[in-house]
């Protein structure tokens, strides 16, 4: 029997998951705020970044068009440049406008889902490292991506290597949750139809998509958004959801109005 008027948190259920993702995540929301916050958190903003950017180089690379560089800037912003052909189809244009907020979300999602499976865990940092690294090595152009990104990629080997299995699998969902966060991110540029890159003035993402279907922007961020959050969320709940066998109470607790 607990205590009166404590509930008590067991270890690996999925209040306690759900727990730790939501305080990382505030942590990389609210560290800019405080003191060298800034400098603290700037791996991540150039991460979402990077994930952003490679989702529509991927794109661009998978409807047949030639993802040529990718460039990240140090305020956090960044291109991917490809280059399309003059006969490309407009659903072609529309699938490498999308890959940048959609990519993202989907390999976040699969990450997450990854998490689901503890064969999986050290298996996919491995992957993720080495995606960045080889991305760094064929496709990124800028010091900040040069810079930034192999640390990120020896931080993600070193927990694959070294770390604990609980690391592992934090860090696999973490991961995954920035992936969906470089949606978030850029929540007014999503609604956005133009915004200055680089000291340039272009279409955005949904703008785009907009110029060549005709429909509002506002309309395909709303869609986009609507089927991240579906991918995130159905990850989530897979890979969070309680199978396993009732265990100890964990020693942290919690007020609460009733007692066990």
């Amino acid at each position: 029997m607990g205590a009166p008027g404590l509930w008590r948190v067991r270890p690996g259920s999925q209040t306690e998951q759900v727990g730790r993702l939501a305080l990382a995540g505030l942590v990389v929301v609210f560290l800019p705020a405080l003191p060298l916050g800034n400098y603290l958190v700037y791996p991540f903003l150039i991460l979402t970044t990077w994930f952003h950017e490679m989702g529509h180089g991927m794109a661009a690379l998978a409807v047949g068009q030639d993802f040529q560089q990718l460039l990240i800037f140090p305020n956090g912003s960044g291109v991917a440049q490809s280059l399309i052909a003059a006969d490309a189809s407009a659903w072609r244009q529309v699938v490498i406008a999308a890959g940048g907020p959609l990519g993202p979300c989907a390999v976040g999602a699969a990450l997450i889902l990854a998490s689901a499976r503890e064969r999986l865990w050290r298996p996919a940092l491995w992957l993720m490292g080495i995606a960045i690294v080889v991305s760094v090595l064929l496709y990124v152009r800028s010091p900040t991506g040069y810079i930034v990104l192999p640390l990120v990629a020896a931080l993600l080997g070193l927990v694959a290597w070294r770390g604990r299995p609980a690391l592992a699998r934090f860090t696999l969902q973490f991961i995954g949750l920035l992936g969906a966060m470089s949606l978030l991110r850029d929540f007014n540029y999503l609604f956005t139809a133009e915004a200055v890159i680089g000291g340039e003035r272009i279409l955005s993402d949904t703008g785009q998509i907009a110029a060549l279907t005709g429909l509002p922007h506002w309309l395909w961020a709303t869609v986009i958004l609507a089927l991240s959050a579906v991918m995130v969320g159905a990850s989530l709940k897979y890979a969070l959801a309680e199978r396993r066998p009732k265990r100890p109470d964990n020693v942290l607790q919690f007020r609460s109005g009733k007692g066990r």
